[in-house]
């Protein structure tokens, strides 16, 4: 049986995206995981071409409210930023609860190149986490 992950962010347009994308590409089927916000905004271009660069596709996910998987049983909820903890200090059905802080590569100001590289940044401390978390089990 697969375990089961949700990565929690405030928009669910960046962060628990690109979290998504990297557990599903690097663990294969090991995990069922999903992504999910507070207040989902819509799945961010920036995202997704920053994933491309990977060769990992993200363009088919799209922004859920974390109220879809309310019900749902994970072995981990993992929050990627600061306000998607305060908001969800507790998820009635996770095995653990976990809190990995990156900054919002979406707030990024600059030309076009520096948002970017904002987005590759954060994109890339995620992978290095999700890696981690493979070798050590968090």
């Amino acid at each position: 049986m697969k375990r089961r992950v949700l990565f929690l962010c405030t928009g669910n347009s960046a962060r628990s995206q690109m979290a998504e994308g990297l557990l599903r590409y690097l663990a294969g089927d090991q995990f069922d995981v999903c992504s999910a916000g507070t207040r989902p905004v819509g799945l961010n271009p920036r995202a997704v071409e920053v994933m491309q660069e990977l060769q990992i596709d993200i363009s088919a996910q799209h922004s859920k409210s974390m109220g879809e998987f309310a019900d749902q049983a994970f072995e981990y909820v993992i929050t990627v930023c600061d306000r998607a903890k305060d908001s969800c200090p507790r998820w009635p059905h996770a095995g653990r609860l976990v809190h990995w802080s990156f900054e919002d590569p979406a707030v990024a100001l600059g030309p076009a190149e520096e948002q970017h590289q904002a987005f590759r940044a954060v994109r890339d401390q995620i992978k290095a986490r999700i890696e981690a978390f493979l070798s050590t089990g968090l």
